[in-house]
């Protein structure tokens, strides 16, 4: 690793202070964001979904949990694979010391995946985790969010995925969506996002990111897979 330039503390803080200016910058804009997210329009959900977990089959409005909120994880476990994706694993090894503060915050999480309950079930014993999570294998969930994709839309060589249409990369693929549901059962869609969206939800990388290697993610792939295991595998 290549050192930085060796200073004075005097001069070191001068630089400090020049970088502090755009961080609090960024701060501001992240508060501007979550203000405009905040207003973003509402589209209602009509459609029955169904999920199968421990105890059979449960709607939508059932995974709200007797709360107002829902976040839905897309994680990436096709029916066929043995295992769920690394990173999706990588972004729900930072989630079970969350969800107490975030279900007596009126909010709901539920982690949804394509593979069937009984691999899922196995999984998350092996990983340890206590959130929920169900499989959407019995309705068009994932389809109509954007984050599977049936053979044939493969084949034609485009999928339509973080809100446009981009080349395939796989029958899989990851994001987050949230829910709310009105007092008189009707559920509304809020928000979606995908791809590096999910580094928002990464207190490993903020982390990181303010050590003097960073991320140090210098290929092949320059993101998480060069370094990121199951955390049972390293």
């Amino acid at each position: 690793m290549k050192k930085n330039p060796i200073v004075s503390q005097q001069e070191w803080e001068a630089a400090r202070k020049q970088l502090l200016a755009k961080e609090k910058q960024l701060t501001h804009l992240r508060d501007e964001i979550n203000a405009e997210r905040s207003r973003l329009p509402w589209v209602r959900v009509d459609k029955e979904y169904i999920f199968d977990g421990p105890n059979g089959r449960e709607t939508l409005a059932q995974l709200f949990n007797g709360r107002s909120q829902l976040i839905i994880y897309h994680f990436m476990f096709g029916p066929d694979w043995e295992q769920g994706c690394v990173g999706c694993s990588f972004l729900s090894d930072h989630l079970d010391g969350s969800l107490i503060h975030i279900e007596h915050h009126d909010v709901s999480y539920v982690a949804v995946s394509r593979a069937p309950w009984d691999k899922i079930a196995a999984f998350q014993k092996r990983m340890g985790w206590q959130f929920k999570w169900r499989s959407s294998f019995a309705s068009d969930f994932n389809y109509d969010y954007h984050v599977s994709f049936k053979p044939e839309e493969i084949a034609t060589g485009a999928v339509y995925y973080n809100f446009e249409m981009q080349k395939p990369h796989g029958e899989e693929s990851h994001g987050l969506s949230v829910f709310y549901k009105d007092e008189d059962g009707s559920i509304f869609h809020t928000y979606s996002s995908y791809a590096r969206a999910g580094e928002n939800y990464l207190g490993t990388y903020q982390l990181l990111d303010i050590t003097p290697k960073g991320r140090d993610e210098n290929g092949p792939n320059f993101a998480f897979p060069d370094w990121a295991k199951h955390h049972d595998r390293y």
